[in-house]
Order: structure tokens, then C-alpha cells, then sequence
């Protein structure tokens, strides 16, 4: 059972993990770990993936007037996992974003990206079963703070979902099989057409996308 708990979880992004019949309700088999690692790396990965294949002149660009700036949406994605680690996990975060570049240079942007990834692997691994296992108060309710974990994967892939609208603005389409592109083939000075070609992204070669297997 553990296995099919296991295998469920790591193809399903949003689905919530099942408890162990053995174990009380709220725990969790300490293979569920290295589950979550994987998580944060796909995280990692998708977002990289993004900031690498957006230009550069359209990093502060929005995709409507009330939502976030494209470098905006990207830092509050991450950063959603530090202030969870530090108000909640109770951890110091040594990670403080230099906005001025992180918001306007790709560079800076995946240094940052990184660093906080870096950061949470790290101390997922090191979390002991006891601490995975405390009750604690997360986003509106009582959690193990194992659960944590994944409140920060649903968070991070639900906020980064929404620079799709982004890519789409400008012609550039996310696809799993594309042909990568950095650089929109039109300058910002010449004339678009009404719909412009897509132009593919392909993301790093370790992502795969996942699917949700249906629930009966």
C-alpha cells in the first residue's frame, strides 16, 4: 500500500496524500520524503525553465493591468516557500532577493531561484521524522509538518501556472516537445500581427509533465 500511496502522489500535483492504515492519520511513511524532493526539484525545474526562455525587456511586463509583472510572479512563486520556512518551519532563511536585479535581470533571477531551492532541499532532507510528524498551525489550518511540503508544491505550481498568460501575450506557447527559443523574433518597435506565430519553449530535459491519473 505504501508503494501505491508513493506512486499516486508523485503523478498526481494536486492530489492530497493518503494516510498509511498502519500509522495514525497523520502520518506519513518516511519514504513520502524523497517524494517531496522530487517535487521541490520539479518545482526548481519549471520555473528555471521560464526564466530562462522569457526575454529579458519583458521581465517586468504584465500580462492585464491588476496582475503581478512576469519577474513578479516568478519571485512570489519562491518566495511563498521562504516565508513558509521562516514563519512557519520556524527556520532562519539566510535568502534575501536583491529585487532591483532579480526583477530585471535573467541571471539574477535564476541565482535566486537556486538559492532557495538549494535551501529547501536541504532542509527537507535533514527534517527528522519527530518534526515532519508536529502539529503545527499552516495556511488556515491545523498540519503535520510534513504537509507543509506540499502546501508549498500546490502554491508554487498554481502561482507559476499563471505566467502562462505571459508567454501567450507575446506568442510563445510552453510545450513539452518545442523548440526553445530565448529571443521573441519581433523588436519591440516593429508592427505584430493580430496573431503572431507561437514560438515554442522547451523546457530543461529532466521535466517532465505531470499527469493526474482520473479519481474514481
Amino acid at each position: 500500500m505504501i508503494k501505491t500511496a508513493v506512486s499516486s502522489l508523485l503523478v498526481c500535483t494536486f492530489m492530497l496524500p493518503f494516510a498509511v492504515q498502519e500509522r495514525s492519520q497523520w502520518q506519513m511513511p518516511e519514504e513520502y520524503k524523497e517524494v517531496q524532493v522530487r517535487q521541490l526539484e520539479a518545482q526548481r525545474n519549471l520555473l528555471l525553465a521560464m526564466a530562462d526562455s522569457m526575454p529579458q525587456r519583458l521581465y517586468r511586463d504584465r500580462a492585464t493591468p491588476s496582475q503581478r509583472d512576469f519577474a513578479g510572479q516568478l519571485h512570489h512563486a519562491a518566495n511563498g516557500l521562504v516565508i513558509i520556512a521562516r514563519d512557519i518551519l520556524d527556520k532562519p532563511v539566510p535568502i534575501r532577493a536583491d529585487t532591483t536585479t532579480v526583477f530585471n535581470e535573467p541571471d539574477a533571477m535564476k541565482a535566486y531561484l537556486n538559492q532557495v531551492y538549494d535551501f529547501a532541499v536541504a532542509e527537507l532532507r535533514a527534517q527528522s521524522a519527530e518534526d515532519r510528524n508536529a502539529m503545527v498551525e499552516g495556511p488556515g489550518r491545523t498540519m503535520p509538518r510534513w504537509q507543509l511540503w506540499d502546501e508549498i508544491h500546490h502554491h508554487t505550481m498554481w502561482t507559476a501556472g499563471q505566467t502562462v498568460a505571459n508567454f501567450r501575450k507575446h506568442g510563445m506557447a510552453p510545450q513539452p516537445d518545442g523548440v526553445s527559443s530565448n529571443e521573441l523574433r519581433a523588436t519591440d518597435n516593429e508592427q505584430r500581427a493580430p496573431h503572431p506565430p507561437e514560438v515554442l519553449i522547451r523546457p530543461p530535459p529532466s521535466y517532465r509533465p505531470t499527469v493526474c491519473p482520473p479519481v474514481v
